[in-house]
């Protein structure tokens, strides 16, 4: 793979390590390089911006503490895989938080099909009106009680292989992480009341209160996923903790 050197900013007088920095923050930001993909070598980065090797270190060395790649002694540099960079976004993959509490997960798979983008759906995922995306249903049990409902779309130009997965042995977010670039994200979270369909996969009654994110991803230059995930209020709370 041939690599360029961007044109230098206009009046910029950055120190060359925030050149080599800056030039791969925006790549990995842009797509370039998916998780777990191979960069440019230390060499090759030294000969595209006429650095010494204490310089590229430098810049390898503050992408990896922020998380965005990873450097395997005598081997290279990756761009990070995205369950790391996402620890950041506040996105975890529901089937690891179960098995890391010694659990069995199980999904069922309600739905799984394309479909044409409504009004709302086409401004939500950045596609034209009446676009083909990528719709699934599946709910979420751990030890065989029901967890959470979460009701999916995709954008087809940033997951065009979503639909070949087999979702009841990998979920959707652990295979979005690893097949796209994430980059951003947003959501709201609220609690409110299911629909329908919602209570009955979730074997709750009704009204009874549930925690409810809406969540968007985004790439740096499409919106890759709209999902939203619905958890009954008596089986689940979200923890933390801050260590100042």
């Amino acid at each position: 793979m041939v690599f360029t050197k961007p044109p230098p900013r206009s009046g910029s007088h950055a120190h060359p390590f925030l050149e080599v920095k800056n030039y791969l923050s925006e790549e990995l930001a842009r797509g370039a390089w998916l998780p777990g993909q191979r960069m440019p070598s230390e060499a090759e980065l030294m000969r595209l911006f006429s650095v010494s090797r204490m310089t590229v270190n430098r810049a390898l060395r503050e992408l990896n503490a922020q998380g965005l790649i990873q450097r395997v002694q005598g081997v290279g540099t990756f761009a990070a895989a995205l369950h790391k960079v996402a620890s950041t976004l506040s996105i975890h993959d529901l089937q690891e938080e179960i098995e890391l509490r010694g659990h069995q997960h199980q999904a069922q798979v309600q739905l799984h099909q394309r479909e044409s983008a409504t009004a709302a759906l086409a401004a939500q995922l950045g596609v034209p009106l009446g676009a083909e995306v990528f719709h699934t249903l599946i709910l979420h049990l751990e030890n065989g009680t029901p967890l959470q409902c979460e009701d999916r779309f995709v954008n087809p130009l940033a997951a065009p292989a979503y639909l070949d997965q087999d979702f009841r042995f990998t979920t959707p977010t652990r295979y979005l992480f690893g097949h796209t670039a994430l980059r951003r994200a947003q959501y709201t979270l609220e609690s409110a009341t299911a629909t329908p369909q919602e209570s009955a996969l979730l074997q709750i009654e009704a009204y009874a209160p549930c925690l409810i994110m809406v969540r968007r991803t985004m790439s740096h230059s499409q919106v890759i996923t709209l999902a939203r995930l619905v958890h009954p209020g008596c089986r689940y709370q979200l923890s933390g903790e801050f260590n100042p």
